[in-house]
C-alpha cells in the first residue's frame, strides 16, 4: 500500500467519479481511497482524490474555488441541462445577438443564488435528486447562495458559446448554461464541460488514469496540506498540544483551516481560528 496523500487525475470523458476511485484503489492498493467533487461522466479535467488518512483532507479541499472550460448550446433545453439528457424544447437563436449574450453572462458575475440542476448528487431527504429523478418523482430544489468570481466569454458562435468561470464549490456549470438559455427566452444546455482546477491544484499537475497505471504519482500529505491551506510552523511546545487535540493561544492570519507544522517539518493537523485562539479541525498524529 502506498503511503497516505492526494492523487490529481485528469479524467476521461464517460467514466464516472467512483469509476476513477475504484481504479485508483486498486493502484494504491487500499479501499480508503475518496475524492473532492463530483465530475459528471460527461465532464473530464482534476479530480483529487485521497489515499488513506488524507481522505480527511478532502472535506476541506471541497470548500476551495473551481474552475472550468464549457461550451454552452442556446436554443435547446434537455431534461438534465446537459447534452445527454432527453430535448423538452427547441427554440431559434436568429433574435439573439452577440453582445446580448455576453450582457445575459455578465450578470452570472458575483454572489448570486442559484437554483442546482434536479439531476444532481444533493441529497433530498436522504436521497440523492439523481435518483429521485431517475425513479420518475419530481424534484424541485431550493436557491443556494454560490459565488462566481470569474466568467470569461471565449467565442459567441451561435448557438454555440465558449466560457471559462472561476467559482466557488458547490456551483453548477450546467445551471449557468440553463439559466443563461432561460434568461435569453430559447434554453441552453450544456455540451462540453473541463474542470480546469480545484484549488491549487490544477492540469499541470493532473495525470491521465493511464500515466498513473504507468507510473503511480502520490503527493505526500504534508506536501498536500502545505499546497492547498495556509501554513504556520509550530515550536515544540505547541505542536505537543496539538498531539493531545487541544486549542491553540494562537492568532491565525485568516479564515478557514491552516495546516500546522511541528519544528522537524512533520504535518500535524488543520486548525481553524476561534476568537483569540485555534482550535483543531482534524489532526493527523
Amino acid at each position: 500500500m502506498v503511503d497516505p496523500g492526494l492523487v490529481v487525475v485528469d479524467k476521461d470523458p464517460g467514466m464516472t467519479s467512483h469509476d476513477v476511485v475504484s481504479r485508483v484503489r486498486r493502484l494504491a492498493g487500499t479501499r480508503k481511497v475518496g475524492h473532492a467533487g463530483t465530475l459528471d461522466p460527461m465532464a473530464t479535467g482534476v479530480l483529487v482524490l485521497g489515499v488513506d488518512r488524507a481522505t480527511r483532507l478532502l472535506g476541506h479541499l471541497m470548500l476551495t474555488e473551481k474552475a472550468y472550460d464549457a461550451t454552452i448550446r442556446l436554443g435547446v433545453a434537455t431534461t438534465t441541462d446537459d447534452a445527454e439528457g432527453e430535448v423538452v424544447s427547441t427554440r431559434a437563436v436568429d433574435g439573439v445577438s452577440e453582445d446580448v449574450v455576453r450582457t445575459e453572462l455578465a450578470r452570472f458575475v458575483g454572489d448570486i443564488e442559484q437554483v442546482p440542476t434536479a439531476v444532481s448528487a444533493i441529497k433530498v431527504d436522504g436521497k440523492r435528486a439523481y435518483a429521485r429523478v431517475r425513479d420518475g418523482e419530481q424534484v424541485e430544489l431550493k436557491a443556494r447562495p454560490v459565488t462566481i468570481h470569474e466568467l470569461v466569454v471565449h467565442e459567441v458562435d451561435l448557438p454555440e458559446v465558449r466560457i471559462s468561470v472561476r467559482c466557488s464549490s458547490g456551483t453548477y456549470i450546467r445551471a449557468i448554461a440553463r439559466d443563461l438559455g432561460a434568461a435569453l427566452g430559447v434554453g441552453g444546455h450544456l455540451t462540453a464541460l473541463r474542470r480546469t482546477a480545484v484549488g491549487s491544484f490544477d492540469l499541470s499537475v493532473a495525470r491521465t488514469l493511464e500515466q498513473h497505471s504507468d507510473d503511480f504519482a502520490v503527493l505526500p500529505i504534508a506536501d498536500a496540506a502545505r499546497a492547498s491551506f495556509p501554513v504556520v510552523d509550530l515550536d515544540d511546545e505547541q505542536a505537543g498540544h496539538v498531539r493531545f487535540g487541544r486549542a491553540l493561544d494562537l492568532v491565525l492570519p485568516a479564515a478557514g483551516p491552516h495546516a500546522v507544522f511541528a519544528p522537524d517539518g512533520g504535518f500535524l493537523a488543520l486548525y481553524e481560528p476561534h476568537g483569540e485562539r485555534a482550535r483543531p479541525v482534524a489532526v493527523f498524529v
